[in-house]
C-alpha cells in the first residue's frame, strides 16, 4: 500500500497543485474546498477496513483535505475512520464536515451530539456541522444551538443537508437562518431536480451545494447511467471511463462541491482523474438530451 500511495500522490501532485485554489467562498469569507471525500457506507464492514482507512490516507496524501461524514454513517464508527485517517495530518489544513441527527439538533442534545463527533474525530472543532434533515425540533431552535457551538468555538460553520427550496426559504425567515453557509443535497447527472429550482434560488443567495451521491453510487441509484452511449461516447473521447464523466458532471459547475465515497485506493484515482475532464458545449448538449434537466418541480431525491 506504501507504493501505491505514493503512485498516487506522483500521479496527481501536479494536478492537485494547479488546482489548489479550487474552492469556493463562504458567506463569512471562508474558502471551501470543491472537492472531497465522503464516508457514507463507509465503516460498515462491506469491504476491509484497512482498505478503507487506505484510501482515505491516500486521498489525504495526494492533497485531498475535505472529508464529510456524520454521526449516523455506521452509527459513528465511520466518524471513527476518518479521526484514524487524520492523526497525523495537519488538523489547520483538513476541512472537516459532520452532520448532526434531526432528534439531537436541539437544546437537550445538540452540544453532546457535537461533542460526540469531535471525540471519534479526535478534533477540538469542526469546519462545517449540518443538519442532517429535517426533523420535529424547530429550526429557530437549531439555529440558536449551532450559532452557540460557532462562538464557542467548537465549530467554524454550520448548515443543512437534505433540504428543498421551501426548506431553505423557511430557514431564511428564521431568525439567524441566513447564517447557513451549506446546503448538502443529492444530486448526480441522473437526478437533477435540485436544477429546476433549488440550485436557483441557492444562486441567488450565493450559497454553494455540496453534491453527496455525485456518482449515483457507481451508476446504481439511476438504471442506464454508465452503460449510456452517450456517457461511454463521451468518456472515450476523454480516454476516461463512465464513472469519470458522471463527477465530472457534477463539478462543471463551479459552485458546486463534490463528495463522491471512496473505498478504495483505485477509486481515489479514478476520482482525482475527473477533475480536469472539461466539456465541450456539444458534449453538454449530448449529455442534457440524454438525461434531460427538469421541466417541472420535481421531489427532491434522498437516496
Amino acid at each position: 500500500m506504501i507504493r501505491e500511495t505514493a503512485q498516487i500522490r506522483n500521479t496527481v501532485q501536479g494536478t492537485m497543485e494547479d488546482t489548489a485554489q479550487d474552492t469556493v467562498l463562504l458567506p463569512d469569507g471562508t474558502s471551501m474546498p470543491r472537492f472531497g471525500m465522503g464516508t457514507w457506507h463507509l465503516a460498515e464492514g462491506r469491504r476491509p477496513q484497512s482498505q478503507e482507512l487506505n484510501a482515505l490516507r491516500a486521498g489525504l496524501d495526494a492533497g485531498i483535505t475535505l472529508i464529510d461524514t456524520a454521526e449516523m454513517y455506521a452509527d459513528g464508527k465511520a466518524e471513527s475512520l476518518v479521526g484514524r485517517a487524520i492523526k497525523n495530518h495537519d488538523r489547520s489544513r483538513l476541512f472537516l464536515v459532520s452532520k448532526v441527527y434531526p432528534h439531537n439538533a436541539g437544546r437537550r442534545h445538540l452540544r453532546q451530539s457535537l461533542e460526540a463527533s469531535l471525540s471519534r474525530l479526535g478534533t477540538d472543532y469542526l469546519d462545517m456541522y449540518l443538519l442532517h434533515w429535517r426533523g420535529s425540533i424547530p429550526l429557530s431552535e437549531t439555529v440558536e444551538c449551532m450559532e452557540q457551538a460557532k462562538s464557542d468555538g467548537l465549530i467554524r460553520n454550520w448548515g443543512v443537508s437534505n433540504f428543498d427550496t421551501a426548506d431553505m426559504q423557511e430557514l431564511f425567515a428564521t431568525d439567524g437562518g441566513d447564517a447557513c453557509a451549506v446546503n448538502q443535497d443529492l444530486y448526480h447527472l441522473g437526478s437533477r431536480g435540485v436544477e429546476y429550482d433549488l440550485l436557483p434560488w441557492m444562486d441567488a443567495h450565493r450559497m454553494p451545494m455540496m453534491a453527496y451521491c455525485p456518482l449515483a453510487q457507481a451508476g446504481t441509484l439511476r438504471s442506464g447511467l454508465t452503460s449510456s452511449p452517450v456517457v461511454r461516447s463521451i468518456a472515450a473521447a476523454h480516454d476516461a471511463d463512465p464513472i469519470q464523466i458522471l463527477l465530472a458532471f457534477v463539478l462543471r459547475r463551479d459552485d458546486m462541491i463534490a463528495i463522491p465515497c471512496t473505498g478504495s485506493a483505485e477509486h481515489l484515482r479514478s476520482n482525482l482523474r475527473a477533475r480536469s475532464i472539461t466539456f465541450s458545449d456539444d458534449e453538454i448538449t449530448a449529455l442534457d438530451r440524454a438525461f434531460p434537466a427538469p421541466t417541472e418541480k420535481e421531489p427532491l431525491d434522498m437516496q
